[in-house]
């Protein structure tokens, strides 16, 4: 992909979009401290690889045999070199490791990385309908959950997401609806211990879910507040009137990843298929939050200006 773009970005449109990503992903990668890629470089090359995932995702094209035909007539000359479908889905699968990587670079390149207020909840990731239960290889890490907002039974995963208020995703992770949500978010924080350390008098809001004197224990110990609601029989916590207009922030964005970035409509078939897909679409959501403070847009999380 041909670089070139001006430091300071007056339009939000795709093609702005991919072009700056370009940049700013292509001197991430070859900044002092960042792995090397070892081997013969590849025809497409790393940067190229992600921004194609971006925006991909950002269109809402799930099939990638489309994707790769869509491109060379909306987007001619973006990509000098094009892999077929095979070449694609292996390199996308083999990059989920990158995929995280790009994650944090982004997030830590706005503002809003170093905000004190963290927004925590779950949500339903469905892999598949009763029939396919049995006979597909997600088995033995997908399972059965409830969803609570829907008032049904799903068999998948869960997609346990930490951001910020504004939208901006933090850290992830995919996991069995079997595992408690307060289990699963101490994990979290134990496999980046330095997202806390960085954060004195960090703020955690969460949901009735995430009641447990357990979790609040590990959490004090660590300097953190978490705010969350109170059963009815109990006596209200201080802040917690406030709690309602926050709280709906995390599952307005967990609605940005289904509703326009089709979260639930993956498609992957294998542990790392599903892994990379929901990876790329955080990615391309992180991307667009990235663009749109850059740009000084009034919604940091729209993604209106990048989905046609």
């Amino acid at each position: 992909m041909t670089k070139g773009v001006e430091d300071r970005f007056v339009t939000t449109d795709l093609n702005t979009l991919v072009t700056a990503l370009y940049v700013k992903i292509d001197d991430w990668l070859g900044a002092p401290g960042t792995p090397a890629r070892i081997g013969r470089p590849p025809k497409l090359t790393d940067a190229e690889l992600l921004t194609l995932a971006i925006a991909q995702a950002l269109l809402g094209i799930r099939s990638e045999t489309r994707w790769l035909r869509f491109l060379p007539v909306h987007l001619p000359g973006a990509f000098p070199y094009l892999p077929g479908q095979s070449g694609y889905n292996k390199r996308l699968r083999a990059s989920l490791p990158l995929i995280q990587r790009a994650i944090r670079a982004l997030a830590r390149d706005t503002d809003l990385w170093t905000d004190p207020v963290w927004v925590v909840d779950s949500t339903p990731v469905e892999c598949g309908s009763r029939p396919t239960v049995q006979r597909s290889e997600l088995a033995g890490w997908a399972g059965y959950g409830y969803c609570r907002s829907h008032s049904r039974f799903f068999w998948g995963l869960r997609l346990h997401l930490v951001c910020t208020p504004a939208g901006l995703p933090i850290t992830w992770a995919l996991a069995t609806p079997k595992l408690d949500e307060r289990q699963v978010l101490m994990a979290v924080l134990d496999h980046d211990p330095h997202l806390l350390i960085e954060r004195p008098g960090l703020l955690i809001i969460a949901d009735k879910g995430y009641v447990s004197a357990g979790l609040d224990a590990y959490l004090a110990e660590r300097g953190v507040h978490l705010l969350r609601p109170s059963y009815r029989n109990r006596a209200p916590r201080p802040g917690e009137q406030f709690l309602k207009p926050i709280r709906q922030l995390i599952e307005s964005v967990n609605d940005t990843l289904k509703g326009q970035l089709d979260l639930e409509l993956h498609g992957g078939r294998s542990p790392l298929g599903v892994a990379v897909r929901i990876a790329q679409r955080i990615l391309a959501l992180t991307a667009a939050v990235w663009h749109n403070r850059a740009t000084g847009q009034p919604i940091t999380r729209s993604l209106i200006a990048y989905d046609h």
